[in-house]
């Protein structure tokens, strides 16, 4: 029996992602590899040799991690006692060598053997040379409106709340040092 009421109508679920749907199931089967591959090493050899080889990648892992920082920070201070940014041919490589030190420390063989080819320069250099193709990629292909083109948007926010978007102009004339009129109160 109806009543009359229309009935309601959602709007439809946006699909999601292939990453979004087979990264919980690719984690799931990591870890399962993980811990399958070290019971096996344990029935070679021993317990306390796979308990070994674990500690020695936890603080291999931590020295890489220790030491890419220290170079970063090296990288970043040098670059700004010269008054400039830092250059991204001085720093290459720190975020992946960091990210093998990562991987290194967590406990697993696969992850470690990951790590390990992490730490290798020329593995470095075409893994960073991928993500910055990619990233760039990315960043063209970004709709208007999306994250991605905030690299390319500025917006200015008026006291009404209302979002106006359009380009900053800076205007460096000399002699227009004179004083404009006082500029109201930024408000949030």
């Amino acid at each position: 029996m109806t009543t009359g009421a229309p009935t309601p109508t959602y709007p439809a679920r946006p699909r999601r992602s292939r990453t979004r749907t087979f990264l919980p199931l690719g984690l799931a089967a990591w870890l399962v590899l993980e811990i399958w591959l070290l019971t096996v090493v344990a029935g070679a050899t021993s317990g306390f040799a796979v308990f070994l080889l674990l500690v020695a990648g936890f603080v291999l892992g931590s020295v890489v991690i220790k030491r890419a920082g220290r170079r970063a920070f090296r990288n970043l201070n040098e670059a700004l006692q010269q008054g400039g940014a830092p250059s991204s041919s001085n720093s290459s490589g720190n975020g992946l060598m960091m990210l093998g030190g990562l991987l290194l420390m967590i406990p697993g063989l696969i992850s470690d053997a990951v790590g390990l080819l992490l730490l290798i320069p020329p593995v470095q250099k075409a893994i960073g040379r991928y993500a910055e193709r990619t990233f760039d990629r990315k960043l063209r292909q970004a709709a208007p409106g999306t994250l991605g083109d905030a690299f390319q948007q500025a917006r200015m926010q008026r006291p009404d709340g209302k979002v106006v978007q359009g380009e900053v102009i800076v205007r460096d004339e000399p002699g227009d040092d004179t004083p404009q009129e006082p500029r109201p109160p930024l408000t949030r």
